[in-house]
This record gives C-alpha cells, structure tokens and sequence, in this order.
C-alpha cells in the first residue's frame, strides 16, 4: 500500500504513461521506416496530441479525486489508443491520408516520417530525464539522504 502511494505519487504516473506512449510510437515510425520503399505500403502512426490531451484530461479526473498527490491515472478508451492492464498503453494505429502516392503505390513520405521519429526521440528523452530526477528525489527520501 505505501509502495504503491509512493510509485503514483505526483508526476510519476504521468510520465510512466508519456513514455511507454513514446516507446510503442518509437517502434510504429521504426516499421514506417524499414517499410518506406515497399510496394503498397502504407504508413501508420497514432496522434501524440491526442494522446496528450487524454493525458492531461486523466490527469485533470485524479485531481479531482484525490487532490493530485497520488493515485493511477486512468485513460478514457480512444479510437487510436487504450489503457491495457498494468497501466499498459495499446496503440491501434490508423493509416494518415498525408503523402503522395507514389507509381509503386507506396504513399511514405520520408521527411515526415524523420521528422516524427526526431520529434518522438525527443519526447522520450525529455521524459525519461523528468522521471530520472522525480524517482531520485523518492529514492533519497527513502534513504533520508539529502542532496
């Protein structure tokens, strides 16, 4: 009960959800990119602003409830994305209508696609640094150190 008030209290909850989020998305643009000169290939990715504003509503709903301190956060069931058991995020992602439709039928569009894979790297590594430093603080007042 105490582990538990301690791994979702504060910020934690949140930024577990941005980068297990960041990490299945990672995987989507890394298919994107392997598949990029395959004939009838069609991309798929999944809205980071969507799932942002999800976030933020989750977030909203635990202030409500429990005055923000602690507590999961829990995801309203969206078209390109899910809260599976154990806090998991499943992405069901949707083709975009974005690119040129090539003579190969293939509608990848590099630029795009780097450009997401660059900007989902970034979110990822921000996150993690958040979630390095917000973990450290617990673990050093667990250990009644101070910095």
């Amino acid at each position: 009960m105490f582990i538990d008030h301690l791994s979702n209290a504060g910020s934690l909850p949140t930024l577990r959800a941005m980068m297990t989020f960041a990490s299945q998305r990672q995987k989507l643009i890394a298919h994107n990119i392997a598949n990029l000169e395959t004939p009838n290939f069609q991309p798929v990715d999944v809205s980071p602003r969507t799932f942002q504003a999800a976030l933020a509503e989750a977030v909203k709903e635990r202030r409500a409830q429990t005055g923000g301190s602690h507590g999961t956060l829990k995801l309203a069931r969206h078209r390109e994305f899910e809260q599976g058991p154990n806090e998991a995020i499943v992405l069901r992602p949707r083709t975009p209508g974005s690119g040129v439709l090539a003579h190969d039928r293939n509608n990848s569009d590099l630029e795009s696609t780097m450009q997401s894979l660059v900007e989902n790297a970034a979110m990822f590594r921000v996150t993690a640094d958040l979630y390095r430093a917000r973990s450290g603080l617990v673990k050093r007042a667990i250990s009644e150190r101070v910095a």
